[in-house]
């Protein structure tokens, strides 16, 4: 398994040949059977990131090994679709992704003590994106299986990695 922002680079480097100006738009790890995470990485990660140029974004994988869900051993680049820069997601510069995956979940650790302790096999996911609360991208280090269905994630300043929020 990779942390998410070693997965990141790797797919960035494919996404630069397809656009040079690349932006990164979001970064998630995907559970996956065949390779257990570990605190901080995931056996694959799913990274979209757009051209301002092309009006285009494009979804890459990352995958450590082949598995279902179209995943692929290494990254693998997926259709260019169409990218409204006036619509809700917003692209940041890639110098904005200065802290780790490792280093979000220790801080979110740190402040999630009492969640831990009440669900201590729940599994964590990972969720890179710039919303409109924060000025930087933030890591959301969730609880459960995903955004819709996590009772607990904490936001993590990308830029650095400072404590931003709780969400329950």
């Amino acid at each position: 398994p990779l942390s998410g922002k070693n997965a990141f680079f790797k797919v960035y480097v494919a996404a630069r040949s397809w656009a040079p100006d690349a932006q990164c738009l979001s970064v998630s790890s995907i559970p996956m059977e065949e390779v257990k995470s570990q605190p901080g990485k995931s056996g694959a990660w799913q990274v979209t990131v757009v051209s301002p140029s092309k009006l285009k974004k494009r979804t890459y994988t990352w995958s450590a090994v082949e598995s279902e869900g179209n995943l692929h051993e290494g990254v693998y680049p997926g259709a260019e679709e169409t990218f409204n820069p006036a619509g809700k997601q917003k692209p940041f510069l890639i110098a904005a992704l200065k802290t780790d995956t490792t280093d979000a979940l220790k801080t979110a650790q740190e402040k999630s003590v009492e969640y831990m302790k009440k669900n201590p096999t729940m599994p964590i996911n990972y969720l890179l994106e710039l919303g409109d609360k924060h000025p930087n991208p933030a890591w959301r280090v969730i609880w459960g299986e995903s955004v819709g269905t996590s009772g607990h994630s904490v936001f993590v300043d990308a830029t650095s990695g400072q404590y931003l929020e709780t969400r329950h």
